[in-house]
């Protein structure tokens, strides 16, 4: 390769790195828990109706007919074929009926026992969407409740369905569609009422808020919002007058464009019914620089935080922020588990979260009082949590702005832990993690020379290649001691989501193609299965007619290979790899059939010649468009959509022209850009042919088990 195309290439992901802004008893443990102790966390053992099953989130099924003894003889009951795209979402059962979401909110009813088909529904997304942000994210869960199923489109509807029939019941507007908003979270169901939220804040300067709509009419019963109103104006609840003092300067801005501060809730909710109280977690704020968004400094409440809010009503009852002014995509959108343990010889009703800023915290759960954190991950932003005030130790110079030199921050933006959830089982009273371990280098805006990173007030360079990132763990985590009581090294470093079960199993995904049982007390595998696919999406469990299933979607969609593509590096994540609903029970007698890989053909493009400006222009442009969230960081393979390293119609001008301009593939998921000009196109297709140059390098030395050849970029993001 010519050193030209490499420095090419270098400059554009250290662009493309910027624009990404804008685009997770045991011997010596505690010995658990008696799972009645806590009624909030009872459920029906037979079923799983909503996203962690309970109220509480824990991610934990009492069933144990498949336990240690047993897992030996679990064998695939039944399978059904998915389309390529995503499928990394948890699927629901109620009463012997499988419900699973994929793609862009495409429904499928199925039996759970065999997988025969009962109905299907087409939430016609693809043929609404108007941008990357409605169609670049799968939905990632289903919720049931009273004989309806529940989903949340990306493009802003909440629609309730009939669960016999696939029927609409009722449909509502989240935000409009001109909004660059999007929904990829599973909506729950608490108190009779659809709980969701919506993301959008790492490019737009949105206001956040959660909406909870009567499950039954769909009337919207209350609205939260997350970060404060126009100070201009009188506050307009008792969550504004706490927020507002917070922030300062004018943050809020007199420009319609300018109005709002971000704090999106798109992922974690719980629910007590004891207390009636509903648990948001909170996201980042825009822009990411503090500096930008709320001049003169402050908290930025409720941003990166907890809030318990009122479950009849939606007032504001307590907070607790995890990372106070955020500024490194803080966020606090990660699972809230709710459980009893013991703090100081006495049952303590809590909640735990391990957020992206690396620190595992405790807290009551009626009052939000701070009872304790420690690192989970690697952590360089702060040395510590403050034990008497429940607040960040930072370390010195953390804060990039007026830096004059990017620096290394752990964990990254992609976070210590995603969005993928954490389990928690009474019975050992353990955390069970997916941990990621990853850092990046950042620095203030003007260090990034583009626009975009001066009006967001920050620079990202997250190509370079940083001793000890990229690794992902499972770690068994012991609340009360705050310490690991085991650790599983991962292939890559995007863990899959985690299900507990009182079999004293731990069940996870891995990006090598299997899915794993592990034993919950000593973190020994006891059993695997090869599923011809990475396996991102959290598994689930259930009883039918006395018979004990685990069912679990393998593929690693958008979020396991296109926006974190380079978690995944030296990992088969083709998009043409075939994915499936598998089901597992003890005696099954299925078997998936078999697959040959096919390799795909090296591009002729014998008279191109690279242009660095050109190049990286187009680099821009893939990133702003938000073209890497289905087709992979820098053209990375994608888990989502073809690979365009190897599309012919990168070669055609004309035909390139009427797909990303023109719309022709928007019934496959592709939407239409046709705000885009003749030379952005021609920038976009420059790009692309340089990658298609690289890409028989990078894929021959990911198979030799070597570093690819091509620019090696890390991931950032999360909604």
């Amino acid at each position: 390769m010519a050193r030209s195309q490499i420095k090419t290439m270098a400059a554009g992901s250290a662009i493309l790195g910027a624009a990404l802004l804008a685009l997770a008893g045991c011997q010596g443990g505690t010995g658990g828990q008696d799972p009645k102790a806590d009624g909030a966390m009872l459920a029906d053992p037979d079923n799983w109706p909503n996203y962690g099953r309970t109220p509480g989130q824990q991610q934990y099924s009492p069933l144990d007919q498949i336990n240690a003894d047993t897992v030996g003889d679990l064998k695939l009951a039944w399978h059904y074929d998915l389309q390529p795209g995503f499928s990394v979402s948890e699927p629901i059962e109620v009463d012997g009926k499988l419900f699973v979401t994929t793609g862009h909110a495409y429904i499928t009813a199925l039996d759970a026992t065999t997988g025969k088909v009962l109905w299907e529904y087409d939430s016609k997304t693809r043929e609404r969407a108007t941008s990357a942000l409605h169609m670049g994210w799968g939905n990632k869960g289903l919720a049931y409740y009273k004989g309806r199923v529940f989903i949340a489109t990306t493009d802003g509807f909440v629609i309730a369905l009939d669960a016999n029939t696939g029927k609409e019941v009722w449909k509502q507007r989240q935000f409009e569609a001109n909004e660059l908003r999007n929904v990829n979270g599973p909506p729950r169901v608490f108190n009779g009422k659809v709980i969701i939220g919506h993301g959008g804040a790492d490019i737009s300067p949105i206001r956040g808020y959660v909406s909870a709509y009567d499950a039954m009419t769909g009337k919207l019963a209350w609205r939260f919002y997350t970060v404060p109103s126009d100070p201009s104006k009188p506050a307009e609840s008792k969550a504004d007058a706490v927020a507002r003092p917070t922030w300062k300067g004018d943050w809020y801005g007199t420009d319609a464009k300018r109005v709002g501060g971000g704090g999106t809730a798109w992922n974690a909710f719980s629910y007590d019914p004891e207390l009636n109280l509903i648990y948001i977690g909170v996201g980042n704020g825009f822009p990411y620089a503090q500096a930008k968004r709320s001049p003169g400094g402050g908290d930025n409440l409720f941003l990166a935080s907890i809030v318990a809010v009122d479950a009849n009503t939606g007032e504001y009852k307590w907070h607790y922020q995890v990372c106070p002014g955020e500024q490194w995509d803080c966020t606090a959108t990660q699972d809230m588990t709710l459980a009893t343990i013991e703090i100081d010889g006495k049952p303590r009703k809590v909640i735990m979260q391990a957020p992206k800023n690396g620190f595992f915290y405790v807290l009551d759960r009626k009052t939000g009082e701070f009872i304790s954190a420690e690192k989970f991950a690697k952590v360089t932003w702060a040395d510590r949590i403050d034990k008497k005030t429940g607040r960040p130790v930072e370390n010195p110079g953390i804060r990039y702005t007026g830096k004059k030199q990017m620096f290394e921050l752990w964990p990254g933006p992609q976070g210590a832990h995603s969005w993928l959830p954490q389990a928690y089982s009474p019975r050992t009273g353990l955390v069970y993690l997916p941990v990621i371990d990853d850092a990046a280098m950042i620095g203030d805006g003007e260090l990034g020379g583009n626009a975009f990173t001066k009006n967001m007030g920050v620079a990202l360079q997250p190509d370079l290649d940083i001793p000890g990132s990229l690794k992902g763990y499972l770690k068994a985590w012991d609340p009360v001691a705050q310490k690991a009581r085991w650790t599983v090294k991962l292939p890559g470093a995007w863990p899959g989501g985690i299900m507990a079960t009182g079999g004293d199993l731990v069940f996870q995904g891995r990006i090598d193609h299997s899915f794993v049982a592990y034993d919950a007390r000593t973190g020994k595998e006891v059993w695997s299965f090869k599923t011809q696919a990475p396996v991102v999406a959290p598994p689930i469990t259930y009883r039918v007619n006395g018979k004990q299933y685990v069912t679990v979607l393998t593929g690693n969609g958008s979020s396991g290979a296109g926006v974190q593509s380079a978690m995944v590096r030296g990992y088969d994540t083709d998009y043409r790899l075939p994915r499936h609903v598998l089901t597992f029970a003890i005696g099954g007698k299925d078997a998936l059939p078999a697959y040959t890989e096919t390799q795909p053909v090296p591009l002729q493009d014998p008279g191109f010649r690279p242009d660095p400006k050109q190049a990286e222009a187009g680099g821009m442009l893939f990133a702003m468009n938000g073209c890497m969230v289905c087709h992979g960081m820098m053209a990375n393979p994608g888990g989502a959509a073809p690979d365009l390293r190897y599309s012919p119609m990168i070669l055609d001008a004309a035909g390139f022209a009427q797909i990303v301009k023109g719309g022709a593939l928007k019934p496959n998921g592709m939407p239409g850009y046709p705000q885009l000009q003749d030379r952005d196109l021609e920038a976009l297709r420059h790009f692309l042919r340089i990658r298609a140059m690289q890409a028989p390098a990078e894929d021959a030395a990911v198979k030799a088990g070597k570093k690819p050849a091509g620019p090696r970029v890390q991931a950032v993001g999360g909604v």
